[in-house]
Parts: structure tokens; sequence; C-alpha cells
């Protein structure tokens, strides 16, 4: 990810989600970045992506065909694998043609931003403030407000 606005975004939210999500067992985030360098499409992508997931993580897909949910219910979402014992999360966001079929159906969960598609940078913005924002949910704080 090359510096810049989306960039700063991220590494903004990421730092307020792991201030306020340590003490709920939510963090620390890793972002780890695969690139087909050889342009084999998106089964090259998906071995990439595939040798990047953390052994055992819960794995979910940013997808439009994905769960559409509300940030409390995302929230709650997360509390529960937290309480379940699933130590590590993987989302995985595809490059610009999505997601390999393959791939996608052996994720554990599916999350959609709504049917329009987003650019990864975008994505990956609203994933950082969704995560940041459902930390500020479960430790009872003020930034969502309904």
């Amino acid at each position: 990810m090359r510096p810049g606005p989306e960039r700063d975004l991220i590494d903004d939210y990421v730092t307020r989600l792991e201030r306020t999500g340590r003490a709920l067992g939510l963090g620390p985030v890793s972002i780890t970045e695969v690139e087909d360098k050889k342009g084999g499409g998106m089964s090259a992508e998906a071995t990439l992506l595939e040798r990047a997931l953390p052994q055992g993580a819960l794995r979910v897909a940013l997808d439009e065909r994905g769960t559409v949910m509300t940030s409390p219910k995302f929230a709650d979402r997360l509390a529960g694998w937290r309480d379940d014992g699933r130590g590590d999360l993987a989302f995985v966001i595809g490059g610009a043609d999505g997601i390999a079929p393959d791939l996608r159906a052996s994720m554990d969960f599916s999350l959609s931003f709504g049917k329009m598609v987003w650019p990864h940078m975008l994505v990956r913005v609203m994933l950082s403030e969704q995560l940041y924002r459902a930390a500020t949910i479960l430790a009872g704080g003020p930034y969502h407000r309904t």
C-alpha cells in the first residue's frame, strides 16, 4: 500500500482499534499484502492469499455477495468469535477481479459492505473503521450512535 490518504486513515483506525480493543481481547492487527507479479489472475492470487492466511484463523471474505450487517451486529459477531476462542481472524480482500470462487467457498464467513463493488483500498479503510467501531461498541464508548 502506497503512502497517501487511504493509508493514513487505515493507520489511524488501526491505532485506535489496538488502543481500544486491547482490553477487550481484540487485536493486535497485522496487515499482509500479496501481489501476483506474474499476472496469473484470480487463481494465482488465490494461491498467494491462501499461503498468507494464518494457520487456524477464522477466515472472512469481504465480498458483495456476503452478509450485510449493522455495525452493532458486526460487533456482536466479533465478540462471539472471540468468546468462542477464535484467536485469529483473517479478513480477505480480493484484487480487482475479486476473490477466486474456490477460495471464496472455503471461507468461514462472507461479509458485505453493500451490493456495490468497492475499490479494495476503500474496503481496507471501511474495514479498519468498522473494526474500530466494533471495539467502541463493545467497550460501551460514545463513538457509535444509532
